[in-house]
């Protein structure tokens, strides 16, 4: 009988043991999952650009953007990218490395084999040393098989000095991945992606070895008012394209833009100036920007170059790797305090915060991280 008795205490206090535990475990998912949305927002981000981290701030680093009305995305940072389904890999057209740290390039090697047997284009863009990196991790596979395949990637690797010069090399899948050397280059004020929607910017930091931060950057918006087009008799159609093309790349106000009626032409013009199109049918709204930095010494010259490549970003993702009361070893490591990192975002007249890449040291208590970088950002 007292064994029985025994027992069944002895199960009560396993459970309430466990019990708490999973209340502590929950405690701590909970704080994470704060820590990983706190943040302090000034306004929503357009639909055009969706960003999201990959992984929780004490996770690896990478930012998943998905450019929504293009059917694909870009990657910033190639960090453990399992969270990512198959579908959301096969979307990047473009992936910027910051520094090819393991937490920061070890997911190449998941990309990659996503990607296999895709007729698809995939660039990476990065520090010098990229190519030979990138390289060196195809060679470490054999691919003799490779050639059966029906379709294959082509791999475009781009890297920048300190001075601009880009330098690239493709890397196609149906030559086993062979490298072949294309021209360098000086780039235009460090761009190094510009298209007609939106260009990506970088800037060397320093990290004991050079590490590029980044911003993307949208061009302004045009909204056309379909209101006005009514009421003047414009139709909707592909002459809008190139009246915003215009606009874009600063036309005269004189010049002619083609348009389209409603109804047969007849005595109205084939024609109207710019300038009096931009006075009647539209709007400019100036487009989004998103910065990101990791990796980064609190230096006088880092935090100058991240400023001026964040300023005025509508978000700000940055490392926030340790507690400011921990400074000395954040120095130690070229890392930044979640002060510091506030510090930045205010300086740089950010709109919203977002902190990542937490020492796990802090493990269970992320939220004093992000309280501490929201205290410095709002000016605390």
């Amino acid at each position: 009988m007292r064994s029985n008795l025994t027992a069944k205490r002895d199960s009560k206090a396993r459970r309430a043991g466990y019990l708490a535990y999973r209340q502590q475990t929950r405690r701590k998912r909970l704080s994470d999952i704060f820590a990983a949305n706190l943040c302090v927002s000034k306004i929503a981000m357009s639909r055009h650009f969706d960003p999201h981290l990959v992984n929780g701030p004490f996770g690896d680093p990478a930012l998943y953007v998905d450019l929504v009305f293009e059917r694909r995305a870009l990657l910033f940072d190639l960090g453990d990218l399992a969270p990512l389904s198959p579908r959301s890999l096969l979307r990047v057209s473009d992936v910027f490395v910051s520094h090819r740290h393991m937490d920061h390039f070890v997911g190449f090697d998941q990309l990659l084999r996503c990607i296999l047997g895709r007729e698809t284009t995939v660039r990476f863009y990065g520090s010098t040393g990229l190519i030979e990196s990138i390289e060196h991790k195809l060679k470490a596979y054999t691919w003799n098989l490779i050639a059966r395949y029906e379709s294959n990637p082509v791999l475009r690797v781009t890297e920048i000095d300190a001075d601009g010069r880009l330098t690239s090399a493709q890397f196609p899948g149906r030559v086993a991945f062979a490298r072949v050397d294309d021209e360098s280059a000086m780039g235009d004020d460090f761009v190094l992606l510009q298209e007609p929607g939106f260009l990506v910017r970088t800037t060397i930091i320093e990290h004991g070895v050079p590490a590029l931060a980044f911003a993307l950057e949208e061009r302004a918006h045009i909204n056309i008012w379909r209101n006005k087009l009514e009421a003047m008799g414009l139709a909707v159609g592909r002459w809008l394209g190139a009246f915003k093309e215009a606009i874009l790349h600063g036309s005269p106000e004189d010049t002619p833009i083609e348009v389209a009626w409603t109804g047969a032409r007849g005595e109205r013009p084939e024609s109207l100036p710019l300038g009096a199109l931009k006075r009647d049918i539209m709007r400019v709204t100036s487009g989004r920007k998103i910065a990101y930095v990791v990796d980064c010494g609190f230096t006088e010259a880092n935090a100058a170059r991240v400023v001026a490549l964040a300023k005025d970003a509508d978000v700000l993702f940055i490392e926030a790797a340790f507690l400011q009361e921990d400074c000395a070893r954040a120095a130690e490591r070229q890392h930044l305090t979640a002060h510091q990192a506030g510090t930045l975002a205010r300086l740089a007249n950010v709109k919203r915060l977002v902190t990542l890449h937490y020492s796990p040291r802090y493990q269970g208590h992320g939220e004093r991280l992000a309280r501490e970088a929201e205290t410095a950002f709002r000016g605390g």
